[in-house]
């Protein structure tokens, strides 16, 4: 029996501008994700796509401490007079 992973796997490819949309960032956050490998993407008819399904489960990185630090000191600056 023949699989239809190859038709399943296209029907999911979607274009960044459409990911970025589905997300509520821009395409420049999605491309940044591709590049970085934290998303898939697939070239096709000159385009990197990516796949819808990743996208829609694509969950952030927890901050590091390092991160957490920055917000603090950001908002005791935000703070003083």
């Amino acid at each position: 029996m023949a699989k239809k992973k190859p038709v399943d796997e296209m029907a999911d490819l979607i274009t960044q501008v459409d990911a970025a949309r589905l997300r509520g960032v821009t395409r420049a956050a999605i491309s940044y994700l591709v590049s970085t490998g934290r998303l898939r993407s697939k070239e096709m008819f000159g385009r990197k796509l990516v796949y819808r399904s990743e996208v829609l489960g694509f969950q952030p990185e927890t901050p590091g401490p390092k991160a957490a630090r920055a917000k603090k000191s950001i908002k005791r600056k935000g703070t003083e007079k």
